[in-house]
Order: C-alpha cells, then sequence, then structure tokens
C-alpha cells in the first residue's frame, strides 16, 4: 500500500516519532505553518542562555557558557612575549578551537570535525575585525592590544583563548563567541616585574606574590572592553526564519544566516555560507532585527555573569 500524500493522513498511521524520522522537513514544515517548532519556542526566540565565569581555575580568565544544549568552554592562558618590530607596543591574541568527539556522534576519534575549521576561522575573522575598529578608531572595538603590552619593543603579552565544545546541538558559532566574550570579560592579567637580570617574571603565589625589582604592573589587571561583539545564527526556510537553531533544524533546512553585531549596534560581519534559499534584502534586514534583540538579552545574562562573580 502507498504512503498518503497528505502529512495529515501519514501521521494519523505512524506515531510522531517515526514520522519526524522518515519526513523531518514535512515534520517541521506541520510547525512552521503554525508559526511554533518543535520544543515549543516561537520562530524567533532563542533557547535560555547561561554563562558561569571562572569555570577553569588554572586559566587567567574562563567561562562556560550554554546556549539550550549546545555548550561551550572558554579559557585563557596568557604568556609573555617579545613583540614584532610593527607593533612593538602591542600583545597579540590567538584563538584555537576544538571539537572533542564527546560532543556529538558525527565527531570521530583521530578526524578533525569539518566544522570545526570554520567556526575557528568566524572566530578569529570577528576578532580581527573587532580588533582592526579598535586601531581605526578609539571609540569602538573590543580590545585595546596596547593594554597587553609589557616593556615597549622587549615584552608584551600572548593571550591563548582556547574553545571547547562540549555539546553541539546547533549555533556553535554564537555559543563559541559568547564564551569567548565571557572568558575575555573575566580575564585579570598577571602581576609581572623585573628581575635583577632584567627578565620578566610573572608574579606568583609560590613567590609569596612578591615583585623581585621593578614593578610592571603591581597587581592583577582586567582588560577594557568597547563594543562587545554578539552574534545570532538563523536559518532560512521558504519564507520562515527561524533563530538560534538546533542541530537537527540545521541539518533540515540548510541555508544559514549568521548576523554579528557589537554592543553599539554596529555591523561586524554577515556570513551565510551557501544554501539553497535566497537571502533577500527583507530576511537579512528581519535576521539583523532579531539579532539586535538577541544582543540585549546576552548582553544583560553577560553582565549579570560579572556582577555576580563581583559579589562573590
Amino acid at each position: 500500500m502507498g504512503l498518503p500524500d497528505a502529512p495529515g493522513d501519514l501521521s494519523s498511521e505512524v506515531d510522531v516519532d517515526a514520522f519526524r524520522r522518515l519526513f523531518p522537513l514535512r515534520f517541521y514544515e506541520r510547525h512552521l505553518t503554525e508559526s511554533i517548532r518543535p520544543d515549543g519556542r516561537p520562530l524567533g526566540r532563542a533557547r535560555d542562555t547561561t554563562i558561569a565565569l571562572g569555570a577553569v581555575a588554572s586559566a587567567e580568565g574562563s567561562a562556560l557558557a550554554k546556549i539550550g544544549s549546545t555548550t561551550m568552554l572558554a579559557a585563557i592562558k596568557m604568556e609573555v612575549m617579545t613583540p614584532s618590530m610593527d607593533s612593538p607596543d602591542e600583545g597579540c591574541i590567538a584563538i584555537d578551537f576544538h571539537m572533542p568527539p564527546i560532543c556529538s556522534p558525527i565527531v570521530r576519534p583521530g578526524r578533525p570535525a569539518e566544522i570545526a575549521p570554520v567556526v575557528s576561522k568566524q572566530l578569529s575573522d570577528t576578532y580581527f575585525k573587532a580588533l582592526t575598529s579598535y586601531m581605526c578608531c578609539c571609540s569602538s572595538g573590543m580590545i585595546n592590544l596596547k593594554e597587553l603590552s609589557l616593556v615597549s619593543g622587549k615584552a608584551a603579552w600572548m593571550a591563548y583563548l582556547d574553545i571547547y565544545c562540549l555539546d553541539a546541538d546547533g549555533a556553535l558559532f554564537d555559543a563559541a563567541l559568547l564564551s569567548a566574550v565571557a572568558a575575555f570579560s573575566h580575564l585579570q592579567i598577571p602581576a609581572v616585574s623585573l628581575n635583577d637580570d632584567g627578565k620578566i617574571v610573572v608574579v606568583s603565589e609560590e613567590n609569596g606574590g612578591k615583585l623581585e625589582k621593578d614593578a610592571v604592573n603591581k597587581e592583577r589587571m582586567k582588560l577594557t572592553l568597547k563594543s562587545i561583539p554578539f552574534s545570532l545564527t538563523c536559518v532560512l526556510h521558504k519564507n520562515y526564519i527561524l533563530a538560534d537553531p538546533t542541530a537537527e533544524e540545521e541539518s533540515i533546512m540548510e541555508t544559514v544566516v549568521t548576523v554579528v553585531l557589537d554592543s553599539s549596534s554596529q555591523l561586524v560581519s554577515l556570513y551565510k555560507p551557501g544554501g539553497p534559499v535566497l537571502a533577500y534584502t527583507s530576511a537579512i534586514q528581519d535576521c539583523v532585527a532579531l539579532t539586535r534583540q538577541r544582543m540585549k538579552e546576552l548582553q544583560k545574562i553577560l553582565d549579570e555573569a560579572n556582577s555576580g562573580m563581583e559579589v562573590d
């Protein structure tokens, strides 16, 4: 007996889970016509989001960010380096994104996940644009690399930012960027001094917190963050726009658009890696509007996390 054409006839013959597995797109389209998603969210609403600062005790800055089930752990380690001749008064930031097999069944041991270098490149590009805007205009940009300078032309900080995906359930870039921003907001730059040989020495608890000779910075410092970037990923399907998609939604509706805005609502980047749906101007404007609303939510969540750390 052939399968009925009407989704209603089919769903009456098989249970919901089987219908969802066999005909995922038709299953979602039935929900989209009612402007609701299978998890109960309206089309434009993001999943519940949390930030926990200081998740890694051995790091100078760290954060655990969760968007729905998608979970990212970001940690920053600081090392003293010799600055380049082109930028003698600036430090440097290196970003690495990791997807261990534990994060998703599609990630196999011994094989890097295909999306890992894509997310890593997006993160690097976003931070480069944020840093470039800071260098071009003092009133914008997230991080001033001059704050990472110790001794002009001789010593500066290298910030190694490692982001680990612990659960990959869609919108990976959004969660990775949020964890990175939160880790930088939690970052405390170590106190350093010059020893008798004229070398930079990190003041640690092991030496009693005593400065060996001349203080470069006498106490731990925090970076001044401006125009913090926040992002929102949407999937497009026909005339529908779904904000903050799950992994299942991304796999079924393959047209993805990611918008990055800074905290002053300026566009940092727009990313659309192909897909069958054309991104018309109206669709992009709707995605930007959703991102602007989401940015306010994320800024509030980040502020509350930082306020909680101050109270502790």
